[in-house]
Parts: structure tokens; sequence; C-alpha cells
């Protein structure tokens, strides 16, 4: 089974790697909405996967360090794709949540990216 929680990040970027004239060069600001996810069995005495607060309780620190930042700013995200933002995540979420089984990134209410670890298998087309 698999549970996520939803959380907001309002942040600034720019893109400094797109072609000269691409309009995510300028800075820019979103209302990003990231999902954690987290996997495994139905513990049969909680009823649950995994208590919400302990999503809460991981994302925390890493919202502090995103929400109302300047994301080129923080180190390793100098390139802040939604794409890097979720590496980014996970590299820092999957130590605090075993069970971490992706992360979906939605950078607009229409466009996002989902991971779901440096070893998945990238989804087929």
């Amino acid at each position: 089974m698999e549970i996520f929680k939803e959380f907001r990040i309002e942040a600034a970027h720019r893109l400094p790697n797109v072609p000269p004239g691409h309009k995510c060069a300028r800075l820019h600001g979103h209302s990003f909405r990231v999902a954690v996810h987290v996997s495994g069995p139905l513990d049969p005495h909680l009823g649950w996967v995994c208590d919400f607060a302990e999503l809460s309780a991981a994302f925390a620190p890493l919202h502090e360090a995103l929400d109302h930042r300047y994301l080129n700013e923080i180190a390793g995200l100098e390139n802040p794709t939604s794409e890097r933002l979720a590496a980014w995540l996970w590299e820092r979420l999957s130590p605090r949540l075993p069970a971490l089984s992706r992360i979906v990134i939605h950078e607009t209410c229409t466009s996002g990216c989902e991971y779901r670890g440096p070893g998945a298998p990238a989804s087929a087309a």
C-alpha cells in the first residue's frame, strides 16, 4: 500500500542552463506542490502504513530550507529544475523515511515530475 502527504513551497528560481532567450532563464517563482509517498505493508495493529506526522516531521527541515527562498542559492540546486528538486529532496528524505517510494513535484497546476529514486527504472513512454 502507498500513502502520501502533500506540502507547499513558495520559491523563486531561474534556470541558468536553458538556451538564450528562454523564458525560464529569467527570475520567476512557483507555488510548488510536493507529494511525498511511502509504501509498505499495512500495520495490522495500527491500521496504517506510516503515521502522517512522521512524514511531516521528516519534511519540516526541508520546507524551512526551501520555502520563500531563492532556490539557485541552495547547495545542489544551482540549476533548480523540478527534476533536480525531486532528486535533492529524495537524497535528504530517504535516510529519514526508509519506505520512501516516490516524490512528485507539481511546478504549476499542469506541469511537474515524478521521481522514484536513483535505482528506479525510467518509465517507458
